[in-house]
C-alpha cells in the first residue's frame, strides 16, 4: 500500500479557470509517472465536470468557489469536485442515444456520457448543500 499523493485546487465559477486546472493535473500526473493517455482521459473527465458545473450549476451572477481534490493512491487517480450550486445528480440522467442521427438527438448529456465512459467509477452525493462528484480510474505508468 502506497502513501497517497494529493493535490487541492480551488477555482471560481469561471470557464477561464479550466485550462489552468488541466495544467496542474498534467504536472501532478507527470510527477507521478502517470501515462499521458491516462492523464488525458482524466483531464477530459475533469474538464467536462467543471464546464457543466460552471455553465449550469449556478444562478446567473455571483461568484462561487469550486473545490477539486485529486489523489493518487494504490495506482488510482481519484478526483472529488465539490460545489455549492444547484443540486444535480449527473448519474440520474438518461444516457444519450449516441447512435441516433445528430438531428434526432436531444441537446446535452454528452459530457456526462464521456465522464461515465472515461472513468471506471463515478459517484455523486449531496451533503449539507454541497454537490460532491467523485470519479476514479486506474493509472497506467508512463509508456502504458
Amino acid at each position: 500500500m502506497t502513501t497517497p499523493q494529493s493535490l487541492s485546487i480551488t477555482v471560481a465559477n469561471d470557464l477561464q479557470e479550466v485550462p489552468q486546472v488541466a495544467e496542474r493535473i498534467e504536472t501532478f500526473c507527470s510527477n507521478l509517472n502517470v501515462s499521458k493517455k491516462t492523464t488525458y482521459r482524466f483531464n477530459v473527465a475533469l474538464e467536462e465536470a467543471l464546464t457543466n458545473i460552471i455553465s449550469y450549476g449556478f444562478s446567473v451572477g455571483g461568484r462561487h468557489q469550486i473545490d477539486i481534490g485529486v489523489e493518487f493512491h494504490d495506482g488510482e487517480l481519484i478526483a472529488t469536485v465539490s460545489d455549492d450550486g444547484k443540486p444535480f445528480d449527473p448519474l440520474s440522467q438518461t444516457p444519450p442515444d449516441i447512435h441516433a442521427k445528430i438531428e434526432d438527438r436531444r441537446v446535452g448529456g454528452l459530457g456526462i456520457h464521456l465522464l461515465r465512459t472515461l472513468m471506471e467509477k463515478v459517484e455523486y452525493r449531496r451533503e449539507g448543500g454541497i454537490n460532491r462528484l467523485t470519479f476514479r480510474t486506474r493509472a497506467d505508468a508512463t509508456g502504458g
